[in-house]
């Protein structure tokens, strides 16, 4: 796809340019960055931010792009006058470090779509993280490498006289659509990197004529044709629910759909640890190995064995891994167009049904308003559950307005005949505190049901409230689950909480221009 290539600045100190793995686990392991776990990964800290910071994230406003982002509280503006100090604070200060390290590589999976990505990071490990997360670059296309977009990352200067750029803070992650540069400062979160360039393609892929997605996707093995996308924040399941020792996994967080099938955004994976376990799930765990890096998880110091279950450091204790580190994954990262959309959301109320079939309009209506919970540590100063509505299901990365990704989502899912599905792996039996958080065994055995049509085949009834469709029945989860009035003690209750929902629904639904017939598809109560 046409784009002006940018022009790494200058630097005068020494640049490792495109080290493989081992030697980047090694320095980072010299310099003090991190350390060895016992099954091979190499586990490092993030400091003070364990999960992104969204409130310090802006993007430059220009007048080519002004008239198309959905400017508010995910998309800040900063002038161009301030975007050129950070740059150049960025700059002069990574060109007083011993060293630089830089990834060259590729977004996207499909040739015809991707972006060329260079990365400079001050830490060794940073660039390992981008070397896993982004698709390696071809060897005889490195010697004249001009990217499309240049990422910065000074995560370990802090911005001084932050108030008079106008800014929350000593933290800045600022983003140029024009100049396509990110810029960090102040933050050794290196989602930060990832979920920049995610950004990026939101804008950039449209254009094009592809349907950028936050969500994850497989394959049935021995049909090329039952591709399945699951959409979520983080913390949802994307990537637990993707990695299915039956299903080729395609990638885990982010995808295009063009007029020929999807592809995968990215060269890795990046998956929650807390409670990981070998049993439950055991793709993810052996992918956890040299190579590999453990973000915040804490680790015995005498064994180095790490405790998957101790949330000393944060709730968002990660790992990143290559994609081929999952037995079987689709190499490269391309499959046809899904039989099956399953939207995952975290309802912290406890109210929503587990799983529902989805109608054509309750598909665009629940994905604009992208009902989930943001859950602890994703972001900073998120601590427990929280209710939120999040547009496409990854507001926090959508430029554009969402009614442009919504419209997408409906060309694509008329056009091949798709079937939408709402998955709750949030509470049951009550909210957050009181009721329990859906048992992975039954959200794994309702998307078997799905992936092998027998869900589909169900005796479906509405529910009252939500105007969802309920199925009597799913072979491996209890059949009184599946109304979620039933599983609450107190029914009363219950019908206070739902209603209370559905309100918040119709107060956020009022920010979208959707037609009759999708704004009707909400609550019905």
């Amino acid at each position: 796809m046409p784009t002006t290539p940018t022009a790494l600045p200058k630097f005068a100190t020494t640049i490792h340019a495109n080290k493989p793995a081992a030697w980047l686990i090694e320095e980072a392991i010299r310099r003090g960055e991190g350390g060895l776990a016992a099954n091979g990964a190499l586990a490092v800290d993030t400091g003070e931010r364990t999960g992104r910071s969204p409130k310090d994230k802006f993007l430059e406003d220009t007048p080519g792009i002004h008239d198309h982002i959905d400017w508010g509280s995910v998309n800040r503006p900063i002038t161009p006058e301030g975007f050129a100090v950070l740059e150049r604070m960025a700059c002069e200060h990574l060109d007083t470090r011993e060293s630089l390290y830089h990834f060259d590589g590729y977004c996207g999976a499909d040739p015809a779509y991707r972006l060329k990505v260079s990365v400079v990071t001050e830490l060794a490990w940073h660039c390992q993280f981008a070397s896993t997360l982004f698709i390696q670059a071809d060897a005889a296309d490195l010697p004249d490498f001009d990217a499309d977009w240049t990422i910065l990352n000074a995560c370990t200067l802090k911005v001084e006289d932050w108030e008079s750029l106008g800014l929350n803070g000593p933290v800045a992650i600022v983003q140029s659509l024009e100049q396509k540069k990110v810029i960090i400062l102040g933050t050794e979160y290196a989602g930060e990197m990832k979920k920049s360039i995610f950004y990026a393609m939101n804008y950039d892929m449209p254009d094009v004529d592809v349907f950028p997605m936050h969500c994850s996707a497989n394959v049935e093995a021995d049909d090329p044709a039952n591709v399945a996308l699951f959409f979520g924040l983080s913390g949802t399941g994307k990537t637990t629910l993707s990695a299915d020792p039956d299903r080729p996994l395609i990638g885990d967080d982010e995808h295009g759909w063009s007029d020929r099938g999807i592809f995968n955004f990215e060269g890795g994976c990046y998956a929650k640890c807390i409670e990981l376990s070998e049993e439950g799930e055991p793709q993810i765990w052996n992918a956890i190995r040299f190579g590999s890096v453990l973000e915040n998880t804490v680790i015995d110091p005498d064994t180095r064995v790490p405790d998957y279950d101790l949330a000393t450091k944060t709730e968002n204790t990660r790992v990143t891994y290559p994609v081929e580190f999952i037995p079987g994954a689709r190499i490269p990262s391309v499959g046809g167009h899904p039989k099956n959309v399953i939207f995952l959301t975290a309802d912290a109320f406890g109210v929503l049904p587990p799983v529902s079939l989805l109608t054509r309009e309750q598909a665009m209506y629940y994905f604009v308003n992208g009902y989930t919970s943001k859950l602890a540590g994703t972001e900073a100063g998120i601590t427990e559950p929280q209710p939120n509505f999040s547009p496409c299901f990854g507001g926090p990365f959508m430029p554009r307005p969402p009614m442009v990704y919504a419209e997408w989502l409906d060309k694509r899912v008329d056009g091949q005949n798709v079937d939408v599905w709402l998955l709750n792996t949030g509470w049951t039996g009550g909210p957050y505190g009181t009721g329990e958080r859906f048992k992975l065994a039954w959200t794994r055995a309702f998307v078997t049901a799905i992936l092998d049509g027998s869900l589909r085949e169900a005796t479906w009834a509405a529910e009252p409230v939500f105007g969802l469709r309920v199925p009597d029945a799913c072979q491996g989860v209890p059949t009184e689950v599946l109304t979620p009035r039933n599983t609450w003690g107190d029914g009363d209750a219950y019908d206070r909480v739902a209603a209370d929902l559905a309100s918040r629904f119709r107060a956020n639904d009022a920010n979208y221009e959707l037609t009759e017939a999708v704004r009707a598809a909400g609550p019905q109560a």
